[in-house]
């Protein structure tokens, strides 16, 4: 796995063989180009061969999952989950959102709850409202048709984070 999409860095150019495929960013974009990335797993007899989930992870899951197959406590506290049970087959208790936020170049946010995926662009911006289910690239901004979605969005992201030294300093 990885934490972002494809990146510019050293000289790379993310449009040669279309690196996001159809996803919208790169690395330090909040668009799904920038965040979604596959998941391999792989552990003969435990993991069923040719198995997929689409159930939305994140990196910060990675701690709790290594934990619980170590059989050791998560030793610091994360917003992280045990992924063990995607990998054995069976769903994953329902999230209610996932978050993030990014302070280079300017502090930008997003959240995604079920299919809905709100992104705020920076730190005056509107929040742009996404339908992932039909708009994987994030193409059709459709805030104005559902504010109340918008509204939820607009409170998570003011109450999820928790701020660090440089972070309290930015929003």
């Amino acid at each position: 796995s990885s934490d972002n999409g494809p990146h510019r860095e050293g000289g790379h150019n993310p449009e040669f063989f279309r690196s996001s495929g159809p996803l919208r960013g790169i690395k330090r974009d909040l668009y799904e180009g920038g965040i979604r990335v596959p998941f391999l797993a792989w552990w003969p007899g435990r993991i069923p061969p040719g198995s997929t989930n689409s159930q939305p992870v994140a990196f910060w899951d990675f701690l709790a999952t290594a934990a619980e197959l170590a059989g050791a406590r998560v030793p610091v506290p994360t917003d992280g989950i045990s992924i063990v049970p995607a990998l054995m087959g069976r769903p994953l208790p329902e999230r209610e959102f996932l978050y993030w936020e990014f302070h280079e170049r300017r502090f930008t946010r997003a959240v995604r709850a079920g299919k809905w995926k709100g992104v705020m662009p920076g730190p005056d911006a509107k929040i742009e409202l996404y339908d992932l289910q039909t708009d994987i690239a994030e193409s059709r901004n459709v805030a104005d048709a559902h504010p109340s979605i918008v509204g939820r969005m607009a409170h998570i992201m003011k109450t999820a984070r928790t701020p660090g030294p440089e972070a309290g300093k930015k929003g």
